[in-house]
């Protein structure tokens, strides 16, 4: 079935959002709002569908021609159609709308989204999938909507050092006995320039990598570090699995705020070091340590006894990156991951950069380690959190209300689960302040976020 419609909207990958004649919302990847399109339905439910773009009667301002080849077949980029400005705009929608259909928000105090200075090659991690049958490879992210493997022998999202690595494998994979058993080339480049390598497999075949990885660090003279992941039976993501060191480094050092972090191939990392700067900065900020930040960027310090430092709880800390940053600032911090190797990692970047007094980490679950601190004794001043991607657990968050932390600064990386948790928050007296978006992930639907939220008597940033 054929119609003509106008996009009013953008859906939360930034496709344009529009209504059928019969009154229900169709979802146009390709389409932006403003404009009048021609789209056949492609997918049909109850409340909405789902239409593929034919014609563009009346094209948008923010339209552009791609930069890159597979706009509109790799699953990884939806926006490379429009401008980057554009797309900063959307990305600042999609959180406003978020706390006040979810989080019952009414009229949020939402910034402007922080964009990137250059939005290509900015991210220092990337993921592809492999597949290897005869002497036939294909290396590259995947299609949209599929579990086929897009080969491409370019991706302007990823470093040189990182594109040349999926160029190398494409070509020689075949040669090697372990080629079958591989699924996944996992690249990080640090800020320096240097290159680590996992290869994600079935099966324990790191020793079968030996001579493969051997072969790739002498023609990729970058390359420092090769890891094999042996994958779980259902892998949730590449790194999905038992890594073991295969050859060269065991981790890697990489730089963020001033500081200097070791790495294991399976500790979290922001994938966009500038990016992530602007983003833990505004959440220092948030909890009362800013850097000289004034008018609507201020955040005053939480009020403390004079000379004493501010006590910070820092939930999900992965490495350690955000809780040595307040403690670089003067704080005394406690840091909690579950991931036992990112533990390990922060323990060691603590002593690296002279922090070990004033940042200890625990390794447990979030969700019950913190309520088991506060429990016993243990009080703070500000609390960060920094969820995955489904947010943060109703204990935990229940947990930071009873223990009546006067601010906080939530770190999130999706608008709705920040909302549902802001409501919940809300609930137990806290209010919102304000939220900023950061672009983390250029030309993709993805925007994270830092939510200040307070007490009535935990301060709030001047506005």
């Amino acid at each position: 079935m054929m119609e003509r419609i106008r996009i009013t909207g953008a859906g939360s990958e930034l496709q344009g959002v529009g209504r059928l004649s019969d009154g229900r919302a169709v979802f146009v990847p390709g389409a932006l709002p403003g404009e009048e399109v021609e789209i056949e339905i492609s997918r049909e439910a109850r409340r909405f569908c789902e239409g593929r773009l034919l014609r563009v009667l009346e094209v948008s301002p923010e339209r552009v021609e791609p930069a890159c080849p597979h706009a509109g077949s790799c699953g990884g980029c939806a926006a490379r159609h429009m401008r980057y400005g554009a797309t900063l705009r959307m990305k600042r929608q999609r959180v406003v709308d978020a706390l006040e259909r979810i989080g019952g928000v009414s009229a949020p105090l939402v910034f402007e989204t922080i964009g990137c200075a250059e939005p290509e090659r900015c991210r220092n991690k990337a993921e592809y999938g492999v597949e290897a049958h005869n002497s036939q490879v294909r290396v590259g992210p995947m299609e949209g909507r599929s579990h086929r493997v897009l080969p491409v022998s370019d991706c302007l999202l990823q470093t040189p050092q990182s594109v040349r690595a999926l160029r190398w494998l494409t070509a020689h994979l075949a040669e090697y006995d372990c080629a079958p058993r591989i699924r996944d080339l996992v690249t990080r480049t640090s800020r320096a320039g240097e290159l680590a390598v996992v290869l994600s497999g079935v099966g324990r075949s790191q020793g079968d990598a030996r001579d493969l990885a051997e072969a790739m660090r002498r023609d990729l003279p970058e390359l420092i570090s090769v890891h094999y992941c042996a994958l779980k039976p259902r892998p949730a993501h590449a790194l999905d699995g038992e890594c073991a060191h295969v050859l060269g480094a065991r981790t890697m050092t990489d730089a963020l705020l001033g500081l200097s972090f070791e790495l294991s191939p399976q500790s979290f990392f922001q994938v966009n070091p500038p990016q992530a700067e602007a983003l833990y900065r505004r959440a220092l900020e948030a909890i009362g340590l800013g850097e000289e930040a004034s008018g609507e960027l201020a955040s005053p310090r939480a009020r403390r006894a004079e000379g004493a430092p501010l006590r910070v709880l820092d939930a999900y800390c992965g490495a350690g990156t955000i809780t040595l940053a307040a403690a670089a600032r003067g704080a005394q911090c406690t840091g909690v991951e579950i991931v036992a190797p990112a533990v390990e990692n922060a323990r060691r970047n603590a002593e690296r950069n002279g922090l070990s007094g004033r940042a200890r980490f625990l390794c447990g679950d979030a969700a019950r380690e913190i309520p088991r601190l506060i429990a016993g004794g243990e009080r703070f001043d500000a609390a960060i959190l920094d969820p995955p991607r489904r947010g943060a657990e109703a204990a935990l968050l229940n947990a930071l209300a009873e223990a009546e932390i006067p601010r906080l600064a939530y770190v999130s990386c999706d608008p709705g689960t920040l909302a549902r948790d802001v409501k919940l928050l809300t609930g137990r007296g806290y209010a919102l302040r304000w939220a900023q978006p950061v672009d983390m992930f250029p030309w993709t639907g993805h925007v994270e976020t830092v939510a200040l939220l307070t007490l009535p008597d935990g301060g709030a940033s001047e506005e």
